[in-house]
């Protein structure tokens, strides 16, 4: 058995090495690492439990398998505990047990680049960069670490901040920091798809179930199997959808869109909101059942204005970037520098990039001074124009008067962010579909 194990495992690509008893097995763990040990459990004097409680002792990452024709519940109970990854008992199919082989190693796998991603986060204060989130102020350094407690876990968790943020960046995070790291991460906009589209893109449809459903469709759910999907603006969700995404979060399951069978989905959702969900709730915009299942635990993004000390630093983080992107070295002036600390960035970290890299795309030379910048970041913000107080009385008009004050909003909105929707709704902390909403209402639409 020993030798036709060594004769498989190295076919499938494996480095294998091999003992002939439990004794000498205990020499070699002793003094070189091993990934996966397979053992039999009844081995002579020293038995596989002895092995695999050694093993965990002095190797506690590496992973162990037992091999028995003995099998009983008591000894499966007694190995689990001890710390063995699996059970596999003789005689078994060759197919089957590579599998459980492959499992073992991917979860050694993970283990090892979480234990990397522990040190880099150990080291966050340092350097100011965890997983893809930039700062060391102390409430970076406290959403790190409640990154680091969440990850591990399967509980929903809700990502709340203003826009610009950075909220995906955190839910990639724990995606990164998690047991399913190895799956796909799916990020969904629940702002930006359409709604009658919404049903089918999250739980995906089957062929007919309406005009132009030439096949079956996969969903986002099932795309992201055996991974995280991360429900941005989840404060758009129509009721409907919030419905059905409760069931899913309860059930683990998911029906296409004209389909008659449930499918179970393995996924972690994170949701994120730059709303007051709770607000919402109240207000009956959301339901409250799905907000209590989605605020499981709750990370809270702090602004920009809130943590100043982190400006220069991610507006150096992303200068680097932009540098290799034009292709030449780029440094912040002195004066750039001032301005930028001196800026309160309402568009928050996204803005703080947009800022950096228009100026690195219309800076010459390898230094970016603050008339690079738009007047608003170089220390003269943009002023509303003065609106002369409206009479009260007969014939005034607070709708209209309202409307007018909104209209104005919306199009300095559009004309400090060049034209571009989106933005301009993150401006003015709305979603793109209200915002787009609001255009329609007032006459500009186009």
């Amino acid at each position: 058995m020993r030798e036709f194990l060594e004769i498989l495992l190295t076919r499938a690509g494996h480095e294998v090495s091999t003992e002939g008893d439990g004794a000498q097995a205990l020499s070699r763990v002793a003094t070189e690492p091993f990934d996966l040990v397979i053992t039999d459990l009844r081995l002579g004097r020293v038995s596989g439990q002895e092995v695999l409680e050694t093993v965990k002792r002095a190797q506690p990452e590496t992973e162990v398998i037992l091999i028995t024709a003995f099998a009983t519940t008591d000894n499966a109970i007694e190995a689990m505990k001890a710390g063995a990854y699996d059970y596999v008992t003789k005689p078994f199919k060759v197919d089957e047990l590579l599998v459980v082989v492959q499992r073992a190693l991917e979860r050694r796998a993970i283990v090892r680049e979480n234990a990397r991603l522990k040190e880099e986060l150990g080291d966050a204060s340092a350097r100011g960069i965890f997983a893809g989130l930039v700062g060391r102020s102390p409430a970076m350094q406290v959403l790190y670490r409640l990154v680091e407690k969440v990850a591990p876990t399967r509980s929903t968790a809700l990502v709340t901040g203003e826009s610009g943020t950075g909220k995906e960046l955190v839910a990639r995070a724990i995606h990164a920091l998690s047991s399913r790291s190895g799956g796909p991460f799916v990020a969904v906009n629940c702002g930006a798809i359409p709604e009658g589209l919404m049903e089918s893109e999250l739980f995906g449809h089957a062929k007919g179930a309406f005009t132009g459903a030439h096949a079956d469709k996969v969903g986002l759910f099932e795309a992201g199997h055996q991974g995280t999907v991360f429900l941005d603006e989840i404060g758009e969700l129509p009721s409907l959808l919030q419905v059905k995404l409760l069931r899913v979060l309860q059930e683990r399951k998911i029906k296409r869109v004209g389909g008659v069978k449930d499918q179970e989905v393995d996924v972690r959702v994170i949701a994120a909101t730059n709303r007051d969900l709770a607000a919402e709730v109240a207000a009956g915009n959301f339901r409250e059942d799905l907000y209590y299942r989605l605020n499981v635990i709750q990370l809270k993004v702090p602004p920009l204005r809130d943590r100043r000390e982190d400006v220069i630093r991610l507006a150096e983080h992303f200068l680097a970037r932009f540098s290799r992107d034009v292709g030449r070295p780029l440094q912040l002036s002195p004066e750039a520098v001032d301005a930028l600390s001196a800026y309160s960035f309402p568009g928050n970290v996204r803005e703080l990039e947009n800022l950096i890299e228009r100026a690195a795309t219309l800076s010459d030379g390898p230094r970016i001074g603050a008339e690079f910048l738009p007047e608003r970041s170089a220390g003269r913000r943009a002023r509303a124009p003065a609106q002369d107080a409206p009479s009260l009385g007969e014939g005034f008009d607070l709708q209209r008067h309202l409307e007018e004050i909104e209209r104005g909003l919306l199009l300095r909105a559009l004309d400090e962010c060049e034209g571009v929707k989106k933005r301009a709704a993150e401006h003015l902390g709305l979603s793109f579909r209200s915002f787009r909403y609001r255009l329609s209402k007032l006459g500009l639409g186009d």
